[in-house]
């Protein structure tokens, strides 16, 4: 095995969107590989504690040049995993401003390459916004003069993807199911392991060459043939009805309300897909020493790490899935508004924290499922995450982590969970638990359970959001704290404390 003084003479390499799905398992690659890693990202603390202790993780910004500078600082090869497809404006404004941002930045720090991940789509043809954006990208970075290497992909299929989990859930929810054009539309699926592939052997390549590289599958096949192949691996039978016509905008609705799907994205994933994304250029078989498998075989190799819950990254990591997060564009925020309630157990802070640590995904929020639901399907009409994200794991959370229409922002086991929305409010919004032993009544050994919603109104419209709902959400809260309180004691294991 090669040693840290080794891995330390490689250059150190910069990569961007480590918090993303392709980006997260590059990362892991990087650092099993023992190359020496700086990551780019918007909010460390979210990052922070899943790297490795050589891995740096440093604040910065794409669409920020000035915070680039420092970044790009020694770096050699950058890779660059960004998009803006979540975005709530002009995703395609958004992707041109970061590349060039990038491009300067990394000429004028001396970076010696550039690898990117674009997407599949002949040049010439009427490509989709999305799709369009991608090779616009590769165009300003190849400008750069920084000898970039362009991956082009097409449906990436591996556990945790965005297609797989629209796939996977079209499938498992839909006994018959209403298939518009683009879902005979030919494409060139390739697993996620194959791409993580390819994307670390670049840097083997000699420095200097610059070049553009299509990569697929073995097989060349369309959504349709995926789903008809996923639903005979797992045994189920399903019926296709064809429609001539339904728009993206309708598609995305319809894929909102039964995938993990968020609307705005559905909707310009679904615009790419009428586009074919086939390899035309069958140069990367030659270059690099990678022979991708057939489609059968990718969606075997996801169902198996579905199956064995260790998908190693989701789509919904990407923070830029749901759009801008740390900042409102200069609306002024008003007083913080604060509804809080305790309540005592005589158990152990262990004991009590369980249920908080499994709240969401399947497990539910523990009263009043249903109005959740509503919310997260009101949520979805009108262009939010919804509440089809469910949770990475079923038993435990970093930061970081989806949560259904929430992200993880702080967690310390058996003590405090930190949850800030990400659904449609006039404001922000947090949702905090907190654990607490209580020792000091002589007559009373136990903990402490305090729950605590909090609200950062936008103007006026949030103070009439905030007061209009609040007798609903302090009956949902304060049913939701009984209901932990009453789950806990029903844990193996939760032995009362004695006085």
């Amino acid at each position: 095995m090669e040693s840290v003084a080794d891995s330390r003479a490689r250059p150190l390499v910069l990569l961007t969107g480590a918090t993303g799905y392709i980006g997260g398992r590059l990362l892991k690659g990087l650092e099993k590989n023992q190359w020496p890693v700086r990551c780019l990202v918007r909010h460390p603390e979210f990052l922070q504690s899943r790297v490795a202790p050589d891995t740096e993780v440093v604040r910065g910004d794409c669409l920020d040049q000035a915070s680039l500078a420092s970044v790009m600082a020694g770096v050699h090869t950058a890779y660059y995993l960004v998009h803006s497809m979540g975005s709530s404006g002009k995703f395609e404004e958004e992707d041109r401003q970061a590349a060039c941002n990038f491009a300067a930045s990394a000429r004028l720090s001396g970076v010696q390459r550039i690898i990117y991940l674009g997407g599949l789509g002949a040049e010439g043809q009427d490509l989709s916004a999305h799709l369009r954006s991608r090779q616009e990208v590769a165009y300003i970075l190849r400008s750069s003069d920084v000898p970039t290497i362009e991956f082009r992909a097409s449906i990436v299929i591996g556990s945790g993807s965005l297609s797989f989990e629209m796939i996977r859930a079209l499938v498992q929810r839909l006994p018959v199911m209403i298939c518009p054009r683009w879902v005979a539309v030919k494409a060139q699926p390739i697993a996620v392991e194959d791409v993580i592939a390819y994307l670390l052997e670049a840097l083997e390549l000699p420095v200097g060459e610059a070049a553009v590289f299509e990569i697929g599958g073995a097989d060349q096949v369309s959504y349709g043939d995926i789903m008809k192949e996923y639903a005979r691996q797992c045994g189920l039978r399903r019926w296709t009805i064809s429609v001539p016509v339904l728009t993206p905008h309708l598609s995305s609705l319809w894929l909102g309300l039964v995938t993990p799907i968020y609307a705005r994205v559905g909707r310009k994933l679904i615009d790419s897909l009428r586009n074919p994304t086939l390899v035309r250029n069958p140069s990367a078989l030659r270059v690099f020493d990678i022979r991708p498998r057939g489609f059968r075989q990718a969606i075997e190799r996801a169902l198996h790490n579905e199956d064995q819950e260790f998908a190693a990254t989701r789509w919904s990591d990407a923070l830029s899935s749901a759009g801008k997060s740390a900042s409102w564009g200069g609306i002024r925020l008003g007083t913080r508004l604060v509804d809080s309630r305790s309540l005592q157990v005589p158990l152990s802070a262990a004991a009590a924290f369980t249920p908080i640590r499994r709240i969401g995904g399947e497990n539910g929020w523990y009263f009043a499922d249903a109005l959740w639901w509503v919310r997260g399907f009101l949520d979805l009409l009108v262009g939010g995450v919804g509440m089809r994200r469910g949770r990475r794991n079923a038993e435990t959370l970093a930061v970081g982590d989806a949560l259904d229409f929430w992200r993880v922002e702080a967690f310390e086991p058996d003590r405090r969970l930190s949850l800030v929305a990400e659904m449609k409010v006039p404001g922000r919004a947090w949702l905090q638990f907190e654990v607490e032993p209580i020792s000091a009544k002589p007559d009373f050994r136990g903990s402490n359970i305090r729950q605590t919603a909090i609200f950062d109104p936008a103007g006026l419209s949030g103070l009439v959001y905030w007061y209009a709902l609040y007798p609903i959400h302090r009956c949902i809260f304060a049913g939701m704290l009984r209901a932990i309180a009453d789950r806990a004691k029903l844990e193996p294991g939760a032995i009362p404390e004695r006085g």
